[in-house]
């Protein structure tokens, strides 16, 4: 493929990549939230970051937990100390494996 690609040029693979069942379980967009709840350990502030409303996000973990075999996503309700959100070893393996992927997508591409 990189033989027919002009060398002046930085090329990058581009696109939407998403894992599905009947409805839609894992994208970039979902895969972004993770990471920034992962960052931030709260639903309510990774959504802010990603201009999105808060039950939008709430949704998605949501859906994301319930496809899931284990959840992806571990919430923890206010108290005397507040809540907090966690992204489970799942929901890493899962940000880890789906970066991977398009990575591996990428190097194929670049061949």
């Amino acid at each position: 493929m990189k033989e027919l690609l002009h060398d002046e040029l930085k090329f990058r693979l581009n696109g939407r990549l998403w894992l599905e069942t009947d409805e839609r379980f894992m994208g970039i967009g979902r895969l972004e939230l993770l990471a920034h709840i992962q960052k931030v350990g709260s639903i309510s502030k990774a959504a802010q970051a990603m201009n999105m409303s808060y039950k939008r996000a709430w949704d998605l973990v949501s859906s994301m937990n319930a496809q899931a075999r284990t959840p992806l996503v571990l919430t923890q309700t206010g108290g005397k100390h507040g809540g907090g959100t966690e992204v489970t070893v799942a929901g890493q393996q899962m940000i880890q494996g789906v970066w991977g992927f398009a990575g591996a997508l990428s190097v194929v591409y670049a061949r």
